[in-house]
């Protein structure tokens, strides 16, 4: 066995290093390899992944997204719908408290008049809930159109357009409706008569 020493000042201490040559067989540490002493032994790790035990709150849960999914896809449906109504509302909600905050100068006397409206048609519809529906909003829409008569027409032309298409469609749909069972029954009769004569 190579023997080197070194000695010299590593701080205040003195150390002696022994070091063996590669070709040297007669060190017994040669024979023996790391996986050999027990020291430096590990054994081979038996790890696999668990699943932990599903507890009732986490299958409660579940069960409610379960649940719930339908209506919640149906949900997102119906706000990706509503959602510009809303941002329309608001933003009519938000005009309408500006306006207030500095009205023109007749605009509560009108606002009075047209309320006083709606409540005279309130007293007038007793006994029917239809007179209820009619009799103030009729006053109502009168007293505006009388203050507000431009705006009344472009209301009353909208109005009578959509009236006058639904009648339309509804017509339409009523006449195919009818002329339907008559071009069966048609059909009908004349096939046995067909037959016959063949």
């Amino acid at each position: 066995m190579f023997k080197m020493s070194a000695q010299g000042p590593v701080g205040m201490m003195m150390a002696v290093v022994f070091a063996a040559t590669p070709n040297d067989k007669k060190s017994p540490s040669n024979d023996l390899s790391l996986e050999e002493l027990s020291l430096y032994t590990t054994p081979q790790p038996k790890l696999r992944y668990l699943e932990p035990p599903v507890g009732s709150l986490e299958q409660g849960v579940t069960t409610v997204r379960h649940a719930t999914q339908p209506y919640l896809s149906w949900g997102q449906g119906v706000y990706g719908k509503v959602k510009p109504h809303v941002d329309s509302a608001v933003q009519m909600g938000t005009d309408g408290y500006v306006y207030l905050q500095n009205p023109p100068p007749e605009f509560y006397p009108r606002a009075g008049v047209i309320g006083f409206a709606g409540i005279l048609g309130l007293f007038l519809a007793r006994g029917s809930r239809w007179k209820k529906l009619v009799y103030p909003s009729g006053l109502m829409a009168i007293g505006a159109s009388l203050y507000y008569p431009q705006k009344a027409s472009e209301i009353a032309k909208a109005t009578g357009d959509g009236i006058y298409d639904w009648a339309l469609q509804a017509y339409v749909t009523m006449e195919q409706l009818v002329k339907k069972p008559i071009l069966s029954k048609e059909k009908v009769q004349t096939s046995p008569k067909e037959e016959t004569k063949a």
